[in-house]
């Protein structure tokens, strides 16, 4: 029987969840994050710590993935984590509320609610996007993983114009209705946008509606544990160099987020509001390298296998040469063409982005079979542990450099040059991943043979197999 694909109507409604998720989140990570460190006059450490923490808890990821993988159905992972999710934002939000009154609640319901905040993206998010690898055509997977993530962008814009707004004149009372208004939004976009896609595709493919026996009775299959079952994804010789290439390339990726505008107003006598304005340049390459790449993986994914590859080689190398102009420009000064160095970036890290999503969508259904949330949770996990180390690495490493040099312009610009040769050694990775094991995976859809693989739950040439390491299987 043919496998039914999402529909770009469907696609485009899942992107509501990843844009209802990036609501929430840049509510607790931006808006939170300036009220604690200006209104309530804590250190910058205190949202930086906590922000740290939800980034930590990600860490849980393939636990969630594995939980939606036994079960059969994304669905209620989606909406449980989206509402975990939400209760996370409201108590983050209450902490500051009630921190006038009184300070160790407000630390208390702090913890607790980034804690649950960590939880609902891995949860929501990972089975989000188990459920994109599972159901998306071959040929759609760059597009889908742009749009998805174009949505997402659509909603950290709209959630922090809209906040924005709103909030002034600010009183600790209307934070806190803000908050409730977009997490009672936010999980009403996502029940509407996931309401009756996975029925319809269990009642297409049965065979991936059903979940893995319990034990139960002599002759019964006994159900896999979790560490097993991880250890069985890491054994997957490109499931684990994926994961080493993930987090090579997001901790280059994430370094670079704390410490760009500093080096704007300190090496080119940028204002405040300049700097910001060229966070706004970066971003707008971002979205102009993921729309380009989307539209034409789209085009060139249909007639060339490894077209996901090339562009992940291609944004890491061009991200590197970007980060690379960046030390150069530092060294020149004020004269350099910062906002187009930055827009480049930006360009580069978009085009680099989407590409590697595609691929991991690709590759999550490319091994033991009903283990693609496991996959995908491995992977988050490794996203996540990269942009808590690379976010404090990176200023770690400008104030070492500047502890040693005395040039402010050669301080970033050796950091800089460090997140360049991440992103070089990133496409060394991306490129060697099983010689052609992301553009081989077009072929094996076509396959006449695919089908018979799935149906019989054989693993679909995983590679190489090699056991999983002791330490990593007691983890």
């Amino acid at each position: 029987m043919t496998k039914a694909h999402l529909g770009w109507f469907d696609i485009l409604r899942l992107g509501l969840v990843q844009a209802a998720l990036g609501s929430i989140v840049v509510l607790t990570t931006s808006t939170l994050n300036r009220v604690m460190v200006v209104e309530l006059a804590l250190p910058a450490m205190i949202p930086g710590f906590l922000v740290a923490l939800h980034y930590c808890v990600q860490m849980s990821r393939p636990r969630w993935g594995y939980g939606s993988d036994e079960g059969g159905r994304r669905t209620p992972w989606i909406i449980g984590g989206m509402a975990v999710l939400a209760a996370g934002a409201l108590m983050a939000a209450g902490a500051v509320y009630v921190h006038p009154a009184a300070p160790l609640a407000s630390a208390a319901l702090a913890l607790a609610g980034f804690t649950l905040i960590g939880v609902g993206v891995g949860a929501a998010g990972t089975s989000l996007l188990a459920f994109l690898a599972t159901h998306v055509a071959p040929a759609r997977r760059a597009p889908a993983a742009a749009s998805v993530w174009l949505m997402m962008i659509a909603g950290f814009i709209v959630t922090a114009a809209t906040s924005g707004a709103l909030l002034d004149p600010y009183s600790p009372g209307r934070l806190m209705a803000i908050a409730t208004g977009v997490a009672i939004a936010a999980c009403i976009v996502a029940c509407l946008a996931v309401a009756g896609i996975e029925r319809r595709f269990d009642a297409a493919n049965p065979a991936r509606a059903t979940p893995r026996p319990a034990p139960s009775g002599l002759g019964a299959a006994p159900r896999q544990s979790f560490t097993a079952a991880l250890g069985e994804v890491w054994a997957e010789q490109r499931a684990r160099q994926f994961t080493i290439f993930v987090f090579v390339s997001m901790l280059a990726f994430s370094a670079q987020d704390l410490i760009l505008e500093p080096f704007a107003g300190l090496a080119f006598q940028m204002t405040p509001g300049e700097t910001t304005s060229l966070s706004g340049v970066q971003h707008s390459g971002v979205f102009a390298g993921m729309a380009l790449i989307g539209f034409a993986g789209n085009l060139l994914a249909r007639r060339y296998a490894g077209t996901m590859r090339l562009f992940t080689v291609a944004g890491c190398l061009a991200s590197a040469a970007a980060l690379a102009a960046l030390a150069v420009g530092g060294l020149v000064g004020p004269g350099w063409p910062l906002a187009t160095n930055v827009f480049l970036l930006g360009f580069a890290n978009g085009v680099f982005a989407v590409a590697a999503i595609g691929s991991m969508m690709g590759l999550a259904s490319d091994g033991v079979e009903n283990r693609e949330g496991t996959r995908m949770g491995l992977w988050g996990a490794a996203q996540a542990l990269a942009f808590g180390l690379g976010s404090f690495l990176g200023t770690v490493g400008v104030d070492a450099a500047r502890a040693v040099t005395a040039s402010t312009a050669t301080a970033y610009g050796a950091v800089f040059i460090a997140e360049a040769a991440l992103f070089i050694a990133a496409a060394l990775l991306a490129w060697r991943l099983s010689t052609d094991a992301l553009g081989k995976l077009k072929r094996d859809a076509d396959s006449p043979y695919a089908g018979l693989a799935r149906s019989t739950g054989q693993p679909r040439d995983a590679g190489p197999r090699m056991s999983p390491t002791p330490s990593f299987a007691g983890e």
